[in-house]
C-alpha cells in the first residue's frame, strides 16, 4: 500500500516547526528517522493530511555526555549515540540497549528521541528510560515542558504529547560510581520485536554487597515497566534464592497478553528467567567498576 496524499513541510528551525504544527494541530505528524510512522503510513493506520518533516533543523541534532546525564536531541540516530564515547562512559545503558534495536540499516536512521514518541511497550529505549528515570522535553508555540519518564507512557504506542508538541530532546541519568547494568532478551530472530525483554540496574557498596536492584521490562506490559525488586536482595548476595525471589516479583508485576509469537504464560517466564540472568551480569559489572575506581 501507499500513503494517503499529505501536505509536506520541511521547516529549519524548531520555532518554525511547532508554529507549523500548532497551525495543522491533530492533522499533522512529525517525521525524524521515519522506521516506525513511515510503515504505519504505508498501511495506511494512520492518514495525516500534514507531515512536519524535522531533518533540516540541525539545532536537534546532538548527543551531549557529562556528569548529569547523556542528553540527545531529536535527530540523533540509534548508530549515533550507540557509538558516541561520553554516552558508553556516562550510561553504558544506553549504547547496550541500542545494539539490541532491530538491525543496522534501521539503527543508521531511526532517532532515538522518535522512538520515545512511538511509545511502543515493545522497543528497548522507552524502557531504558523509564528504568533510568529519564526525562524528555516537548516543545510548542507556548514554551517547552519536561516529561518526567513515568507521566509520558500513557498506554499501548500511546504518549501523553499534546498535538501541538514536538519532542527535541532525551535525557538519559549518569550510572552512579557502584552501578552496574546489564540488558538481555529474547526474540524469535535477531531484529525482530523481543518477547521479552530485561535491563537491570544493581547498586553495591564498598565491599561489593548489593544495596539497590532495580529491573526494567518490555513486551509484558502495556507501558515499559520498572521495578524496585531490592527488597529480595536483603543480605547484599546474588544467591539462588534472593535471584529466585526476584523472578517471582517479576513474573507477578507484569501483565503480557497472548499473540501469534508467544503465549502470556511464556512471556511471564521469559521475564523471571532474564531477571535472573541480567540482575547477576549487573551485580558482576558493578563490583567490576567498584573495584577499578577503588584501584
Amino acid at each position: 500500500m501507499k500513503p494517503a496524499p499529505f501536505t509536506w513541510h520541511a521547516p529549519r528551525s524548531v520555532a518554525e516547526a511547532v508554529a507549523t504544527l500548532a497551525e495543522v494541530g491533530h492533522d499533522g505528524k512529525v517525521l525524524a528517522g521515519g522506521q516506525s510512522l513511515v510503515p504505519v503510513l504505508a498501511m495506511r493506520l494512520a492518514e495525516p493530511a500534514h507531515l512536519i518533516d524535522i531533518n533540516r533543523i540541525a539545532e536537534l541534532c546532538y548527543v551531549r555526555g557529562d556528569s548529569d546525564g547523556v542528553r540527545v536531541g531529536a535527530l540523533a540516530r540509534h548508530a549515533e549515540v550507540e557509538a558516541d564515547t561520553s554516552a558508553r562512559r556516562v550510561q553504558p545503558l544506553l549504547p547496550k540497549a541500542l545494539q539490541l534495536v532491530a538491525h543496522a540499516t534501521i539503527r543508521n536512521q531511526g532517532t532515538v528521541v522518535g522512538s520515545l514518541a512511538h511509545a511502543d511497550a515493545a522497543a528497548e529505549i522507552p524502557m531504558v528510560l523509564r528504568l533510568l528515570g529519564g526525562s524528555v522535553t516537548a516543545q510548542s508555540v507556548e514554551g517547552k515542558r519536561t516529561i518526567d519518564a513515568p507521566d509520558l507512557f500513557a498506554g499501548p504506542m500511546e504518549s501523553t504529547l499534546r498535538a501541538d508538541e514536538i519532542l527535541t530532546e532525551a535525557h538519559f541519568p549518569a550510572m552512579g560510581a557502584r552501578q552496574g547494568v546489564a540488558i538481555d532478551e529474547v526474540a524469535r530472530r535477531h531484529g525482530d520485536y523481543a518477547l521479552c525483554g530485561v535491563a537491570a540496574v544493581v547498586g553495591v557498596g564498598t565491599t561489593g554487597a548489593i544495596e539497590s536492584v532495580h529491573a526494567g521490562y518490555l513486551s509484558v506490559s502495556d507501558t515499559p515497566l520498572a521495578i524496585d525488586l531490592s527488597e529480595a536482595f536483603a543480605d547484599g548476595t546474588t544467591s539462588d534464592a534472593n535471584l529466585g525471589a526476584a523472578a517471582e516479583i517479576a513474573m507477578s508485576a507484569t501483565d503480557p497478553e497472548t499473540d501469534i509469537h508467544a503465549t502470556a504464560d511464556y512471556r511471564r517466564h521469559l521475564a523471571g528467567v532474564l531477571t535472573r540472568r541480567v540482575v547477576r551480569d549487573a551485580h558482576d559489572d558493578a563490583t567490576s567498576r567498584s573495584s577499578g575506581a577503588a584501584a
